[in-house]
């Protein structure tokens, strides 16, 4: 295990992808950074492996035999909090947005580096674990258990994507702090690339969304134009 990583746990990645030569590749590259690797070539075969098994993330392709990719995003998203990256091909950044608000943590265009969708992989599965010495954080009528990766709204348990949850984890670390969308690429996604302010935005818009399950009628997180985003409190 490389430095670095030792807070990752569960090192099973599920790569579904029907091109084998992109497959061969991901597995090689994953392999080789200490991962356990399972391979579908099928969209209509990830819910029953899913049923079997409990990989630590999906790597999951958009454009599948079997079974349309978000379809899938949007089952998996259901009926678990697995952390899912989306792999596609598809240049027009709203069909990856929507990807997004339907709970997939990151995606990575092709064509792609191998050794960037590594980094994304080790990326999310970081966020899944806290650091030992954190446990629970709590503004108002908002709380997190970092190790239960439990997040409740008045009384209502939030139903959080692995970035989702890092997001809240940041701003209930700093109320009333405001963050500029760079800063949350930097600390919920774990990397700076170009273009993933609209990525940030639409975290934030899922998790107003549900945060409001729990609290309706009252602002968490607001925006600050021009500048970026901040958990308000006391809450209006």
């Amino acid at each position: 295990m490389r430095h670095g990583d030792s807070e990752v746990t569960n090192r099973h990645v599920l790569v579904v992808e029907d091109e084998p030569r992109i497959a061969s590749v991901l597995r090689d590259y994953l392999e080789r950074a200490g991962f356990t690797v399972s391979w579908l070539d099928r969209g209509d075969a990830v819910t029953d492996f899913l049923g079997r098994e409990s990989p630590g993330l999906v790597l999951l392709d958009l454009m599948l035999p079997g079974a349309d990719g978000m379809d899938l995003c949007r089952e998996i998203r259901k009926a678990s909090q697995i952390p899912v990256i989306m792999v596609t091909a598809r240049v027009e950044e709203a069909d990856r947005l929507v990807g997004l608000e339907l709970g997939a943590d990151d995606y990575v265009c092709k064509p792609f580096s191998p050794r960037e969708v590594v980094a994304r992989v080790k990326a999310v599965l970081r966020r899944t674990q806290p650091p030992p010495e954190e446990r629970k954080l709590a503004v108002g009528e908002i709380s997190l258990d970092l190790h239960l990766h439990r997040a409740v709204a008045g009384s209502v348990e939030l139903q959080l994507t692995p970035s989702e949850f890092e997001l809240l984890r940041t701003f209930l670390g700093h109320p009333n702090r405001v963050f500029s969308r760079g800063e949350l690429v930097q600390k919920v996604l774990g990397y700076d690339y170009e273009g993933y302010d609209r990525t940030i935005d639409t975290h934030i818009k899922n998790l107003r969304k549900k945060i409001g399950l729990g609290l309706p009628g009252r602002e968490a997180i607001s925006t600050v134009y021009g500048v970026g985003y901040k958990l308000s409190f006391p809450m209006e």
